[in-house]
């Protein structure tokens, strides 16, 4: 196991030096606490501290982590939560980083605003875009219930999550999408040199054409001609829709249509059903009250449409309805969740049922991530295939035509 220096405080304030064994960072500091001592400082032996830049809010709003420092970030900072320290020590801890870095930066600033006795889930929302609405709005929930900690251990189990689909869905699509940049080119080639010249060809031997070669004739020469036509619409089409999504009504819709697109509508749902269980099964654990908890998960939902259901739950609960059936007359959430909250509800308890549920869904979820990186490599080269094939068979069957007309005479 590897070996640490530490600088630690006694129960006196004696300041103690000294060196241990531990599996990690966490492990040590919760050995130190476990000795009376608070920990100050703990790094691997041999490595020197350094001072710590702290930057100013204009450079903190302007920085922003990336998914794998997000995700270290979140990781450390439950870790030495867990090892017992307060918030404010963890951030420390963090801000004496040994590489510059931008995650002891934002620890920083977040020490910053978190020692002016702004709340935690404040700090993170003053740190520019770095932390989306969802994970402050998570972490809010945490703090209400006391479980700080187990959220930001479930926010790491997400981001892991989000962060290996990233990985499979970019690896998937590294083949297919040099296939379908080859194909454009090809077609570009096609509709611009070939089958202008085919064309004008074919045109000498005075046959009729089939329709299909006469359709590619068409789009050839209707590309050719009107190309910043086409761009233009392309580009009008894409604003007025981005617009439009941006309208409270058109919002709504995209978020309900995204709900439904087939193989991706699956996947969101299992990441929604897996997401709310988790969180509810952590506040309640914790102590809060199912109602507090639906409205804090109301808060920390990005989804228009799914946090419209939420709302109508949460009203039904707080008029004393069960939540197994709330989600029932909401109609939305599958028959089998319901059957499990609903044993949970009649047995006393829905936080066990709300972890079962939640396990339940992160392995549908797991399975549909694959299911989605599976098919879409096909997918595509089925799709280029398509257009390829359909381009050389109009200029094949175009020519067999000619052909046949000529030994025909």
């Amino acid at each position: 196991m590897p070996d640490f220096t530490y600088k630690a405080t006694d129960t006196k304030g004696s300041l103690v030096e000294g060196n241990l064994t531990a599996a990690s960072r966490g492990m040590a500091y919760g050995s130190l606490r476990d000795r009376g001592l608070q920990p100050v400082d703990v790094q691997p032996m041999g490595v020197q501290a350094r001072p710590t830049r702290i930057i100013s809010p204009q450079d903190i709003s302007q920085t922003r982590l990336p998914a794998a420092k997000l995700l270290l970030f979140t990781e450390e900072l439950a870790e030495l939560l867990e090892a017992g320290l307060q918030l404010e020590g963890a951030l420390r801890i963090m801000e004496q980083r040994q590489e510059k870095s931008d995650v002891k930066f934002i620890a920083a600033k977040l020490r910053q605003r978190v020692r002016d006795g702004v709340s935690f889930s404040q700090a993170l929302r003053d740190c520019g875009k770095t932390f989306d609405a969802l994970y402050c709005n998570l972490v809010a929930a945490g703090e209400a219930g006391g479980a700080l900690p187990q959220i930001l251990k479930r926010q790491c189990a997400y981001l892991e999550l989000i962060e290996d689909l990233r990985r499979r869905v970019v690896s998937s699509l590294l083949y297919p999408t040099i296939v379908f940049v080859a194909a454009i080119i090809l077609m570009f080639v096609f509709l611009t040199f070939l089958v202008p010249r085919l064309a004008v060809l074919l045109g000498k031997t005075g046959q009729t054409l089939p329709w299909i070669t006469q359709a590619l004739i068409f789009v050839s020469t209707f590309c050719g001609q009107w190309w910043w036509a086409i761009l233009a619409v392309i580009g009008l089409v894409t604003v007025a829709a981005r617009a439009a999504v941006q309208t409270p009504s058109g919002r709504a819709w995209w978020h309900r249509a995204m709900l439904q697109i087939p193989v991706v509508g699956p996947v969101l749902r299992a990441k929604f059903y897996a997401e709310m269980l988790q969180t509810l099964s952590t506040l309640v654990t914790n102590g809060v009250t199912l109602l507090n908890g639906l409205n804090l998960m109301f808060g920390a939902t990005s989804n228009v449409y799914l946090r419209g259901l939420l709302q109508k739950i949460s009203h039904m609960v707080g008029e004393g309805t069960g939540l197994a059936t709330a989600m029932r007359r909401v109609g939305f959430f599958p028959p089998v969740l319901m059957d499990i909250l609903g044993v949970g509800e009649q047995t006393g308890d829905i936080a066990g049922a709300l972890e079962r549920a939640a396990r339940r869904y992160d392995r549908e979820l797991s399975t549909r991530i694959g299911h989605l990186t599976t098919l879409i490599q096909p997918a595509i080269i089925l799709l280029v295939a398509i257009f390829v094939g359909l381009i050389a068979y109009s200029m094949i069957a175009g020519i067999l035509t000619s052909v046949s007309s000529l030994r025909a005479r």
